[in-house]
């Protein structure tokens, strides 16, 4: 099993989870984050004055699979998330060791 973590620019929302639903994703997780890569920040006039933003709004998707779905999964969410432009985002994918859902016990691949 695999945690996909996917940030994201907050516009891009819909069209990652439509795309994840496609690809036959029942649920995901979605948290709204601040950081800076290689876009840095940008400077930005307020009533006149002059501000910079260090810290851009992000979104970020979890998405826990099995690791068969995973190549599919990754490319749907980089195609939905693609703007061609800096700051589109990055996915990481990490080991997953247990899943355990809380409701019925169940472990594993059958709790996803």
């Amino acid at each position: 099993m695999k945690l996909i973590t996917a940030v994201i620019k907050p516009f891009k929302l819909d069209d990652v989870r439509e795309a994840l639903s496609d690809a036959g994703i029942s649920g995901l997780t979605v948290t709204e984050v601040k950081g800076f890569g290689r876009q840095r920040g940008h400077t930005e006039l307020y009533r006149g004055a002059e501000y910079v933003v260090d810290f851009l709004p992000k979104l970020k998707i979890e998405v826990a699979v099995a690791d068969e779905m995973v190549d599919g999964i990754v490319e749907a969410i980089r195609k939905a998330a693609n703007t061609g432009k800096v700051g589109d985002g990055k996915i990481f994918v990490t080991e997953l060791l247990s899943v355990l859902r809380i409701r019925t016990g169940e472990t594993d691949d059958e709790a996803l």
